[in-house]
């Protein structure tokens, strides 16, 4: 897996998880389930490990993966309390 592989990848799951959040919000429980599935499916590249960035493909990265995390939180935000009603 090439830099511009390993960066493609995290855009990807990027832009995946900004529609998660925005499916997730409405209540688009079916989409949301598809996006989930493709997060899954681009991810699978990174099983293998994937090559060390250096300088602006490095920051660019750490910055994709923070965008991620803060989509997460915003999809657990939502989910969570509506999984807690189901279990309660």
């Amino acid at each position: 897996m090439t830099s511009t592989e390993v960066l493609s990848m995290y855009e990807n799951i990027a832009g995946l998880t900004n529609k998660m959040v925005v499916a997730a919000q409405v209540g688009d429980w079916n989409t949301l389930d598809r996006l989930e599935n493709g997060c899954a499916a681009q991810s699978v590249a990174t099983l293998g490990g994937v090559p060390a960035l250096e300088g602006n493909a490095r920051q660019r990265k750490i910055d994709l993966l923070k965008q991620i995390m803060a989509n997460d939180r915003a999809i657990r935000d939502v989910t969570e309390p509506w999984m807690g009603r189901l279990n309660g």
